[in-house]
Parts: C-alpha cells; structure tokens; sequence
C-alpha cells in the first residue's frame, strides 16, 4: 500500500512536526511544492520514503537531507541551488538508491528553457558532469538517460563542470582597469593611471603605439629601432612576374 502525503502551498518556512509525527513512519510520497521552505531537517523521521518533491521552495546550497536509502525519486526543481558538485556528492552519500532527479530552473542546471544565455552544448555538459556523480541514474530532468550518455559520463564527465570566476576577482580586474573615454567606440582598455602625490588621479593619456618621447606633436622626432620580422617579398603578389635578375 502507498501512502502519498501532499502539503502544498502553505507557503511554510519549516516542515510541520505533526507531519513527521502523524506520517512518518509509513508515508513513501511526500510533495512539499509551493512553499518557502529553506531547510528539509523536518523529514528526518520519513526513514521510508521512496519519493520526495520539493519544486518552487527556496532550498540553497546548504541543503542538507538526512539519509534515505529507499529514495529513487527526487525532484528540487525551482529553487535556489547554484553549486552542482556539492549538492551531487551529498545526493550521492545519502541517496544511494536514486534514479530519477530532476534539477530543472535552478542555476545549477544550465537548461536553455530556464537560463537564454546556455545553450545545448551547456545543458549536454551539465548531464555529463551529473552522470558522473551519479552513475546509476535512469531518468534525469526531463530526458531518459541513454547508454552513450553513461558511457560519455564516464570517460569525460569529470572535466566537464563549468567553474565561474567570483564577482569579488571579476571586481577586483574591473578595479584595475580604466576605459579611456576617447577611445569608447574602438574598446580599448588601458592600465589605470596611478595617483599623484595630491591623491587625485591624473588624466589617462590616449593610446599610441610610439614611445614617450615621441608623443608630443610639438617635439616630434624619428625613431628608430629594430625589428624582429624581416621581409624578402617572396610571398608579394607584386613579385609575381620579376625574375630574380630584374630585382
């Protein structure tokens, strides 16, 4: 007999105690969709769940499940997890018997549908890195898992996570960099200028090629230097009909 327990749209923050305490024991369906759960401590006495739903609640990347082992049914779509490996290796030590999964709208899953700048390629790499994680996978987001998947998986899915730089490095580069104004429509980028002895910062010079004493336009001189290339003018579309004895 399957007991099937459904608490949906309660718009709860925490898993009601009359629920473990009433059903526990014998629940093997639990659907807590629609609500604004943050934590699911409160399913520690569903030691006999098979399946469990948890999609629209506001779980994170410190979601923490006790151990199930007769859960193959698991379903967090539309949350807030944004750290794969994580949430992966915690599925795969408390979730042993598992098979179907489905992550769909969660940044986790770069899925096109959820997330327009990912394409196929990201959501193939997205299924690859799961697969290897977790191996004995039947069903995961909305496609069956194939044979050549698992077997990509298992060649190639270690390397196939996506890391994201930080926002504080991403601000950090953006600290050292200044766009010089002048120069907007082509996107040049030059090295911020350093301060002055005053503190403030001194204007940026535009780009040139030439070297320092070369740029002012009122003390102008040659320069000249070595170069490393040297041209022969045999590959000349010009030369094409000089014999050498004419050169």
């Amino acid at each position: 007999m399957c007991f099937i327990i459904s608490y949906i749209g309660h718009d709860c923050k925490d898993i009601p105690d009359f629920l473990g305490d009433t059903y526990g024991h014998f629940a093997r369906r639990l659907d807590l969709s629609f609500n604004q759960l943050r934590s699911l401590a409160g399913i520690k006495t569903f030691t006999e769940l098979e399946e469990l739903v948890v999609d629209n609640n506001l779980l994170g990347n410190d979601l923490q499940l006790p151990r199930l082992p007769n859960l193959h049914t698991l379903t967090l779509n539309k949350n807030q997890l944004t750290d794969i490996e994580a949430l992966l290796e915690h599925l795969a030590d408390v979730t042993p018997s598992l098979e179907y999964l489905s992550l769909l709208g969660n940044e986790a899953c770069p899925n096109q549908l959820v997330s327009p700048d990912k394409d196929e390629d990201d959501y193939q790499r997205y299924r690859y890195f799961v697969l290897h994680k977790l191996p004995q996978l039947k069903f995961l987001d909305t496609r069956k898992v194939t044979k050549k998947e698992v077997m990509e998986a298992q060649a190639r899915g270690a390397f196939m996570k996506v890391v994201k730089p930080k926002s504080d490095a991403t601000a950090l580069i953006s600290s050292e960099l200044l766009i010089d104004a002048s120069y907007l429509g082509e996107k040049r980028v030059c090295p911020q200028q350093p301060r002055n002895e005053a503190g403030s910062e001194s204007h940026p010079l535009p780009y040139t090629p030439l070297p320092r004493g070369s740029r002012d336009a009122r003390n102008h001189k040659g320069v000249f230097a070595k170069c490393r290339y040297v041209y022969y003018g045999k590959h000349s579309e010009g030369n094409r009909f000089i014999r050498n004895d004419q050169l």
